[in-house]
This record gives C-alpha cells, structure tokens and sequence, in this order.
C-alpha cells in the first residue's frame, strides 16, 4: 500500500508529537547511554531521533527507506538546529549500511509492524549493535495518559485507528516477533507488550566479537 507521505508525517507532527520526547527519556534511562552513535530506525521524520539528540551526546543517525520522508527529516533537522549531531541515512533495515559493532543505541517507534522479514531485520540491527550496545523496537506510546489524547484526536480523524493500533500491539504479532528472535539466533532478547505498547529489545553481550 502506498504511504501518503505529507499526511502521514502531519499526523506525527501535529498528533503524535508529545509522545517522541517522552518516550527518547524513557529509552535514554533504560538504555543508561547518552553517547556514541544512535540509530532511528523508520525515522519518518525524525521525530524520535532528533528529540533522543536534543537531551544526550549522540549522534543520530535518522534512517529510513523512503526519501521523501528523509526530505522532511532533513528539513526538520535544519528547522531545529541540529546539524552538528542529527543526519539522515538511506536503507533498508533488512540491509542496514553500516559496519558491524558502530551503534551504541538503535531504537524504532511504530515501523516494525510494516518490515517485510523480521528475522532478517533483527539480525541486521543485532550486527550493528556495539559490544554493549542495546536495541528498543516498537509501538509504545510513553503513558496511558499519552495513549488516550492520542486516540482521542484520532478518533476525529479516522475511527478506525484504535483498531489498527490494536492489531499492532496483539497476541498475534507479539508471537510472531518472538518467533522470528528465536530463529535469529540472537543471544540476548525480550518481547514483551504492557498496556501501553509493544517492545523488542535486543542486547549486544559487552565481550561479543
């Protein structure tokens, strides 16, 4: 299906956009990284990756494989002023251009649920992780309180968010991920959803090779 690309990024900016800083500090506390190389994963615009940036040392890497979303994360990245830490990167995330062990932090919010090969996906970001690195994948929101003002404009503008918002976050896709962690032969890993979303994380072990 085709992404209408200004609607999308519209809905990320003007309804979604209190989520992205609350979720960069969560991330940065349970990660305990500040600095290094942090990877956005189907950065779409930018959102998560330049907020992570405006509250550590990274530096961010905004990637994506659309480059019309990577021309409005550029423009966003020059509309903030953070030149010096935040660039966009091209790719898929089945074959993410970058050498092995270069990302301290790697974290995507809302674009797992469209990979085509998640196994692959996940093995790939695994490759780029640092010794020590850590990964957080998926759909969160940062609060209930967040979740519901969310879904509560939505709701004015499609009725069939909360639905699809479900389907994302079910049993079903949880399983599925699971599966797909197992089979990637990544040591260690956790899936797990709570009331406010779904999440992977993916550790690099500090001794791996």
């Amino acid at each position: 299906m085709e992404m209408n690309v200004p609607e999308f990024d519209k809905i990320a900016r003007e309804v979604f956009a209190p989520v992205y800083p609350v979720l960069a500090s969560q991330i940065k506390e349970k990660s305990g990284k500040a600095r290094g190389t942090c990877l956005d994963i189907g950065c779409g615009g930018g959102y998560l990756g330049i907020a992570m940036a405006g509250i550590t040392d990274f530096k961010v890497y905004l990637f994506d494989q659309s480059q019309e979303m990577l021309q409005i994360a550029s423009q966003n990245i020059v509309s903030r002023g953070v030149q010096d830490k935040v660039q966009t990167l091209w790719g898929d995330v089945q074959e993410i251009p970058l050498e092995d062990g270069s990302i301290d932090l790697a974290m995507s919010r809302g674009s797992v649920f469209f990979w085509k090969d998640h196994c692959k996906a996940f093995q790939e970001i695994y490759r780029v992780l640092k010794p020590g690195g850590i990964a957080f994948i998926g759909g969160g929101f940062g609060s209930n309180e967040l979740k519901e003002q969310v879904a509560a404009e939505m709701r004015r503008r499609d009725l069939e968010w909360r639905g699809r918002t479900k389907n994302h976050n079910s049993d079903d896709n949880l399983a599925r991920y699971r599966s797909a962690l197992q089979q990637s032969g990544i040591p260690s890993y956790d899936a797990a959803r709570n009331e406010t979303g779904l999440w992977v994380t993916i550790r690099r072990e500090a001794n791996a090779l």
